[in-house]
């Protein structure tokens, strides 16, 4: 089978799996304990869910983008 008739290689299916995985872990670290009507939890708006999380699902969303666009080498 010719392998120059195929969009991704092996490297983009690698680069797109992680890439979703570090989505996923950025979503994790998005989520986290809410308020209920009758208590109020500040830790909703700590550090980690407004800032980090937001910018691992961006360095996700980046290298995915790169994972699809990526040219696979031809041999």
């Amino acid at each position: 089978m010719d392998k120059r008739n195929f969009a991704f290689d092996r490297v983009n299916f690698m680069l797109i799996g992680i890439s979703m995985l570090i989505v996923i872990v950025g979503f994790i670290l998005m989520s986290g304990g809410g308020s209920t009507e009758e208590k109020f939890d500040p830790e909703i708006f700590n550090t980690m869910h407004t800032t980090v999380a937001p910018i691992v699902c961006f360095i996700g969303f980046v290298s995915m983008i790169y994972g699809v666009m990526r040219k696979p080498k031809d041999d």
